[in-house]
């Protein structure tokens, strides 16, 4: 597959992640043509655009691109896809939607151009089996918000071409992004599954009334989370280490954990742990709403970025 000189770029599913995406792609120089089904899709994918733009200008947005005439909205993903150097696939997280969907995005694209899905979980391999060129398909997931979150996880299929995920990962990297490739398909990919393995053992911590909801969420947020914000946690392990380094952790601490993972819990979303789980969100987030606890979290991740980038020298 040759590379090509990517200038439009078709976003195909406009709720929570297609509008970050559409931002955060206006926000790097690109023209976007979006599409989505919804009645009152493009009146909330502009004021999505709108209100992401301060934040998308002190994370150095390109000074002479005017966000809302580098937009344009179609009805359907084919009129979107015209000529698109690129497609970002974002509808609702069903196999059978994206697999039709990317059938029907295939069947009109010249077969060089990439089809990215930002699917969270499903499998690429299932997903491009409609498909004429199925080699051109790729997972492409964010994580959210993707305006602000650099990592992208690159995921190919069973018949995705090599220069595929090549394409993919220059891609993400020349626009800002910091992706990885995920080697083998898994269900939920890399960082989805990370999340799931840590809170299912928050979930039967509070489940088994070792801590409350927001007692849990501190010991993450004022603890490993600061240290994660910099190092995975190898890299952390590593440092705890000391001199010996990682070899030293495993040699002194491997048998204590390993000895937490055979007590690790196994919960399930009970009626009952999910209604303290519930009640427990509410106590913490002391009346904030939705709104509010995410313009929070993104003043937060901004700040965070601006110190991530002067580190790297930016």
């Amino acid at each position: 597959m040759q590379q090509r000189e990517i200038r439009n770029v078709a976003v195909i599913g406009t709720g929570t992640i297609g509008a970050s995406w559409a931002a955060y792609f206006l926000s790097r120089g690109l023209r976007v043509r979006a599409s989505d089904p919804a009645p009152q899709a493009e009146a909330v994918l502009r004021r999505f655009v709108d209100e992401a733009w301060p934040v998308l200008k002190e994370l150095g947005a390109a000074a002479d691109i005017v966000p809302q005439e580098a937009l344009v909205f179609c009805r359907e993903p084919e009129t979107a896809v015209t000529d698109a150097d690129f497609v970002q696939e974002s509808r609702p997280e069903r196999e059978p939607i994206k697999q039709a969907l990317l059938a029907r995005i295939d069947a009109v694209l010249p077969p060089e151009i990439i089809i990215s899905s930002s699917s969270s979980g499903l499998l690429i391999s299932r997903l491009q089996s409609a498909c004429r060129h199925p080699e051109r398909c790729v997972i492409g997931h964010p994580f959210n918000p993707p305006h602000l979150i650099p990592l992208v996880e690159v995921v190919g299929g069973e018949q995705t071409a090599p220069a595929t995920i090549e394409g993919a990962l220059a891609f993400y990297k020349a626009i800002g992004k910091r992706p990885i490739h995920i080697r083998r398909e898994v269900a939920g990919h890399v960082a989805n599954r990370l999340q799931a393995a840590l809170w299912r053992e928050a979930v039967h911590l509070v489940a088994a009334g070792v801590a409350s909801v927001a007692d849990i969420d501190t010991a993450i947020s004022e603890g490993p989370g600061l240290r994660w914000a910099l190092m995975g946690p190898h890299l952390t392990f590593h440092l705890a280490g000391g001199s010996g380094g990682m070899a030293h952790f495993l040699d002194q601490l491997g048998p204590p954990l390993e000895s937490w993972w055979d007590e690790l819990g196994a919960p399930r979303l009970t009626p009952e742990i999910c209604q303290a789980l519930t009640a427990g969100v509410a106590d913490e987030a002391e009346g904030r709403d939705i709104a509010t606890l995410a313009a929070e979290r993104d003043r937060f991740l901004l700040d965070l970025l601006a110190l991530k980038r002067a580190r790297r020298g930016a």
